[in-house]
Order: structure tokens, then sequence, then C-alpha cells
């Protein structure tokens, strides 16, 4: 079972009504931004494949720079982790384009696995460029912004991505429960991927579950960048217009340890 293909199924689906702005606004959108360069250069296709890797890699190349590059805060994080880990081939660039591409209306089943990593991407570079903006940390390159070239590096990324599926799975509790619709569409959306019975048992089962919050909280074992991640992955399952959508998300910064600005800086880049 691929963990990093149920993420992508996962946001595909919109776990709510908001999830794909806060994910444009996170990518850039607007004038300038990421998503409205991907969009010049691929059109509404620009998850599907061929030459779209080498595109967007090029594309970015010029982000360390300071000039040319596609800046925002993935130009920024991109430029600094392309020489931290010894070129940009080494960084999650497709799984990137698949995400600004569904996000624009292209894909479909066959990018799942890049989608899902694409967005542990995006909360990498978030977390990475919260806690450098507010000098909580000083942040290492993120799983999910570096290709994983090795098993070990690959299982890795899948236990990453389990715990963000669990913190956004978690999240979307937080009013009381997942109702039957939301249950239903995000059901209806694994069966149009081809998401094996087993597999969507696994989401279902985790949907059920009573909340889950002091073991997410346990399970990041004090990193401040995991934490970042977690909260910023809880951003995007979450429509904060009740109460104790608001007083979860109080609780788990409490518990994450995240200082008030680092959860400032990440609730701007998701556009709150």
């Amino acid at each position: 079972m691929s963990i990093t293909e149920l993420l992508g199924s996962m946001i595909q689906s919109g776990m709510t009504a908001s999830s794909g702005d806060r994910l444009k606004n996170a990518l850039g959108g607007g004038s300038g931004g990421l998503l409205e360069n991907l969009s010049s250069l691929f059109g509404s296709s620009a998850g599907a494949g061929g030459n779209m890797l080498e595109t967007l890699s090029s594309k970015l190349g010029g982000a360390s720079s300071g000039g040319g590059g596609l800046g925002g805060l993935l130009g920024s994080v991109l430029g600094e982790a392309e020489q931290a880990v010894g070129g940009k081939e080494n960084l999650a660039l497709g799984g990137l384009g698949a995400l600004a591409g569904a996000l624009m209306g292209g894909g479909g089943k066959s990018i799942g696995g890049a989608l899902g990593g694409g967005v542990l991407a995006l909360l990498g570079a978030m977390a990475y460029q919260a806690l450098k903006d507010t000098g909580a940390e000083k942040p290492s390159v993120p799983v999910g912004l570096t290709q994983p070239k090795t098993e070990s590096d690959r299982q890795i990324l899948e236990e990453h991505a389990k715990l963000i599926l669990r913190a956004m799975i978690n999240a979307a509790k937080a009013d009381g429960q997942i109702d039957q619709s939301e249950v239903q569409r995000i059901k209806g959306k694994l069966e149009e991927d081809g998401i094996s019975a087993h597999e969507q048992q696994f989401i279902m089962m985790e949907m059920q579950k009573p909340m889950e919050t002091e073991q997410l909280i346990a399970a990041v074992r004090g990193s401040q960048q995991v934490s970042a991640q977690l909260y910023a992955a809880s951003l995007l399952a979450i429509e904060v217009d009740t109460p104790a959508e608001q007083q979860y998300l109080d609780q788990l910064a409490t518990g994450l340890g995240l200082t008030p600005e680092v959860t400032r800086q990440l609730r701007g880049f998701a556009g709150f």
C-alpha cells in the first residue's frame, strides 16, 4: 500500500471546501506566483507527465540566483535546498508540478503518487520557511523536498506521509465528526483513482477512529520541522469556522511546541 498515493487521492477529494484555495495560496497563487507561472507554461495539463519535469526544473533552476526565477515561497526554499542537496535533480520537482497541475484541473488517477509527493514537498517548504523566518530553528532540508534515492529513503517518506495523512484526518474531526457526505465524497474519489478495497478500508477506519491528537504529538518526537508540517497539513483539512476547530488548532500548536510566530507564518502561507 502506498500511503503517498493515498495522500494524493485525499487531497484531490477536497478535504474541505477551502483546501484547494489554501494549496494555491501556499504555492504562490495570485499575480506573479508560482501557480500563475506554471499555468502559463503548461495550461490545464501541468501535471500530465511528458517533459513537465524537465521544463519545471529549468524554470526553477534560476530560483537561487535572485532574478529570473519563479520567486515566492517555493522559489526561495527550493533555491536553498538545491544548493544543500547538490542540484535540482535531487529535488521533488515532479511532485510539485503534479500538484500545480491538479489545482489547475489537470492530471488524474495516474498522478496520485506524484501529487501526494507534491503535497509533502509543499508542506516541507512551508515549514522550512516559517522556522527560518521566525528564527525558531535553523531548519534542515525537509524529507519531502528531496527525491528518495534508496529503499530506506522511500520507507522514511512513506512513514512521514502516513503521519501527515493521520494529522489531516484528525483535524477534519475537530468539529465533532466527519459527516457522511464527506465520507462518501472521499470514498468515491478513492474508488475513481483505483485505490484497492483494502486501502479504502484503511482510510475509512482512520476516519472512524476517535481523535488521536496526543498520539500525533508524541509521534513527532520533538522535531520542530515535522511539527510545523503537521500543523500546516491540518490547515488544509479544516475550515476553522467553529470555536471547536480554532480550539483544536490552538491545542495542536501548544502540544507541538510551535510559537505563535511560526503558526502565524504558516497560516499566512495558507491564506488565512
